[in-house]
Formats: C-alpha cells, sequence, structure tokens
C-alpha cells in the first residue's frame, strides 16, 4: 500500500526556497515508488511503498526543521504515472488533508488515512518521534551518527575525541533507544492506517 509524503516549507516568504536541496537529498537516498517532486510553490509530495521508509523520511525532515509534514495512508489509483503531479486516490487525498493539519500541530506533523483510529495512533506515535528528534542536542546527534553508521561505542568515541561513557551519556541524552524503539511501532501503525 503506498504511503504519500506532502511537504510544505515553513515561513518560505520570509526565507530562502528550500524545497530543491531537500528534494536533491531525498531523491538520492530515498527508494520511492514515485520521486519526490516540487508540487506547487514551496510544497513537494512523494510516494513510498515501505512504511518504514516513511518513518525515516519524516525524521529527516523534522531534523532538517522548517517543514509542515502531512503522510496520507491508503489507496492509490492503479497504474501509477510517471510523475507524482499527475497521481490520484485516497492516500493523496489524505495527504493534503494532513499537511493542512500539520501546520497547527505540535511538531508540524499530521497522518491521515484509510482507517482514523489507526491513522491517529500513528500520528501520535510520529509526533513522539519528532519532538524527540526535535529536542537532541548537536553532540547527541554526532554520536547517533556514528553509531548508526555501524561504529561501537568505544569507536565513537575515539573519532570525537571522548570517553566510551561520554558516548553513551549522549545516547542516553539524545533518547536513541527510544527513538529505536519508537520507528518499528510507527511503520506498523502506518501499514494498520492504510488499511
Amino acid at each position: 500500500m503506498p504511503y504519500v509524503l506532502t511537504v510544505d516549507q515553513r515561513g518560505s516568504r520570509r526565507g530562502p526556497d528550500r524545497v530543491g536541496d531537500v528534494l536533491r537529498r531525498l531523491n538520492s537516498t530515498v527508494a520511492a515508488v514515485l520521486p519526490f517532486e516540487r508540487t506547487a510553490g514551496d510544497e513537494f509530495q512523494g510516494v513510498l511503498a515501505d512504511p518504514g521508509e516513511v518513518v525515516d523520511v519524516v525524521v529527516q525532515l523534522v531534523r532538517l526543521g522548517g517543514w509542515s509534514i502531512g503522510v496520507g495512508a491508503g489507496p492509490v489509483q492503479t497504474p501509477l504515472p510517471e510523475s507524482t503531479r499527475a497521481a490520484t486516490g485516497v492516500a493523496f487525498l489524505c495527504a493534503r488533508r494532513a499537511v493542512d493539519a500539520a501546520k497547527n500541530r505540535p511538531a508540524r506533523l499530521a497522518v491521515r488515512g484509510a482507517v482514523p483510529v489507526d491513522s491517529g495512533d500513528a500520528q501520535a506515535v510520529l509526533t513522539a518521534l519528532a519532538v524527540l528528534v526535535e529536542r537532541r542536542s548537536d553532540a547527541a546527534w554526532e554520536a547517533v551518527s556514528l553509531i548508526e553508521a555501524g561504529r561501537t561505542q568505544a569507536q565513537a568515541a575515539a573519532e570525537l575525541g571522548v570517553s566510551r561513557q561520554a558516548v553513551g551519556q549522549r545516547l542516553a541524552t539524545g533518547a536513541w533507544e527510544l527513538e529505536r524503539e519508537l520507528r518499528p511501532t510507527a511503520a506498523r501503525l502506518l501499514d494498520r492506517a492504510a488499511g
């Protein structure tokens, strides 16, 4: 079941257009069913097949900051066209409603889907994950990035020039273990939200 992300740049009238940079970043790292593309002004959209990838993209966008993120879960009309802008279906309508709702929600994130109760649950878990990511310090991000790249805590400590205990403290302060628990939970709930 596809998932549609509709993402709107916050405060785009007061700052530079960041859509192009984010599109390049996402399209070079994310396996999308339909690539992310600008749909209008400071807004872009993409279609993903895997709910785990949706969670990854949400975390990336939250870490970058400055985005209202709408996730739509549900069926789409097939066959899919070559362009995201030409595609239609329930997931697209849900993503539109979600990005509009996100503008007034904590962490600027909302989920709408074919199954409203599960969409609400997915939204709650993704919002908790987003708040956790938003509050993480740069020092914690350094440690998390190295551990996620496959380093041991001892290797990360050597690269950062700190003790192994300091790396452990950065991971704990950054709630890395909690993030690891929330990610698959959010993906499962997105799967249910799609129906």
